[in-house]
């Protein structure tokens, strides 16, 4: 007696943005087509408009006060729970690099420990960053004059168009540490570790609405990201490699409302492996400075 197997379908997958702790469509119903290193089809992804560009700012806005106003102590809690998720999901992201970026499976695990490792790292310095970059200040007179590090507010971030993980992890994670909220645009091409933090984010303590997460094209969206007046800072680090835009004309739309304004480290976007740094987190902190007279 023969038996036969029937050949299995492929389970082709659509992915929805990431917006205030939900997976929207975009609404404009559109998407478009993710594709391997070697050009054989991954998976379909929300192509984000104009609007949807608004509603992750308007949810990010809405997150960020009670995100800056936890504790330290707290908001290094949650994000280490981020790494606790990514670690678990350690074969996922690997898949989705090596396919993505078109480099070994070996490679790929080094890439996903390093992405790990780094945000680690930064939920390390939440409860840090005050100690180092605050100070007491002399004056001359009877008064305590303290200079604290104070999260900037809402934040765009262009994910970086090649490293698809490590280089996401890399402006994503710092950004967070002082309590400010994000709004960030994934890499065109190579959006599905992006797309997979996400889901990574949605089933861990991070406050709905603090990251948002959308995928499409860098040159439709990133301008109105920019120009969004709701918007405090925007880095644009994956401006470099974008088609159709670039990252002065990014620049010259966020001067319309004095965002403060990250630009790519270099000509060429680098390999991401040796890039965190105090200074990332500083980037967006303002410093507030409180004057308080001596008592008897």
């Amino acid at each position: 007696m023969s038996s036969t197997t029937t050949p299995r379908l492929d389970v082709r997958k659509t992915y929805k943005l990431f917006v205030g702790g939900k997976f929207p469509r975009s609404e404009s119903g559109r998407t478009y087509e993710i594709t391997t290193a070697e050009g054989t089809f991954a998976a379909n992804a929300a192509l984000a408009s104009r609007k949807d560009a608004r509603d992750a700012v308007r949810a990010a806005r809405a997150a960020q006060p009670g995100w800056a106003g936890a504790t330290a102590y707290n908001r290094g809690q949650v994000l280490y729970r981020v790494a606790e998720l990514l670690e678990g999901r350690r074969a996922q992201f690997v898949g989705d690099v090596a396919a993505g970026e078109g480099v070994s499976a070996k490679k790929a695990e080094e890439l996903v420990s390093a992405a790990i490792d780094r945000w680690v790292w930064y939920a390390g310095w939440t409860d840090k960053v005050a100690q180092v970059a605050g100070n007491a200040n002399p004056v001359a007179g009877p008064y305590f004059n303290l200079s604290v590090p104070e999260p900037t507010g809402v934040v765009a971030v262009l994910a970086p168009q090649a490293s698809s993980l490590l280089g996401l992890v890399s402006v994503l994670a710092p950004v967070l540490v002082s309590g400010n909220s994000v709004v960030v645009l994934s890499s065109q091409d190579r959006p599905l570790p992006a797309v997979t933090l996400s889901e990574v984010l949605a089933t861990s303590d991070v406050p709905s609405g603090v990251v948002n997460v959308l995928t499409g094209r860098t040159a439709e969206v990133a301008p109105h990201l920019a120009a969004h007046m709701d918007v405090n800072a925007i880095d644009l680090a994956g401006a470099l490699g974008a088609d159709g835009i670039t990252w002065g004309e990014l620049e010259a739309d966020a001067a319309e409302n004095l965002k403060r304004v990250r630009r790519p480290a270099g000509e060429t976007e680098g390999d991401w492996l040796d890039t965190q740094s105090l200074e990332a987190i500083l980037a967006f902190t303002e410093t507030k400075t409180v004057w308080h007279p001596k008592g008897m």
